[in-house]
């Protein structure tokens, strides 16, 4: 596996990636709310300008077989805190170590930034999520909503202090 810096060329991958991954992961949500959401928050125009902003870590996972990308992560750094926006493993290549791969080096280059703490915020009712960030040292520190396909959805918010 090769993780590297993600670029302009691998929109349409990340976006397939995001929807496969969120096909397999939220049951709970209607396969069109899904699509919806997925072309929204993962547009060409929405991952380019993620791609250029400053403070803006997008990292992809390549598989050395020739599966193409198979892991996303995608984090940024306001003042001394960063929040891991989007991390994503194909669910073929899930428990291959992928996730743990990628947060770390997401960390490592958001750490640059002189980061003190590391916040993820995913669905409360992916149980898988919330296991490896739990893994990884994360602890819960609250909750939030957020809107996905006209209706609220509750998150959980999970903080990992650094020394």
């Amino acid at each position: 596996m090769d993780i590297r810096p993600a670029t302009a060329d691998d929109c349409d991958a990340i976006r397939e990636l995001a929807r496969e991954t969120w096909h397999d992961t939220y049951a709970e949500l209607e396969p069109d709310t899904i699509d919806e959401t997925v072309d929204s928050w993962y547009s060409d125009e929405e991952l380019e300008r993620a791609l250029s902003t400053p403070g803006t870590t997008m990292l992809v996972a390549e598989a050395i077989e020739g599966a193409g990308i198979v892991g996303v992560a995608h984090g940024v750094i306001q003042e001394d805190e960063g929040d891991v926006l989007r991390l994503y493993v194909h669910p073929d290549h899930q428990r291959e170590g992928i996730g743990t791969a990628l947060q770390e080096r997401l960390r490592e280059n958001l750490e640059d930034f002189n980061m003190r703490r590391m916040r993820a915020i995913d669905l409360a009712s992916n149980a898988g999520g919330r296991a490896f960030y739990e893994d990884l040292g994360f602890e819960k520190t609250g909750e939030a909503t957020v809107d996905i396909g006209g209706e609220s959805r509750q998150e959980v918010v999970y903080t990992l202090e650094l020394e």
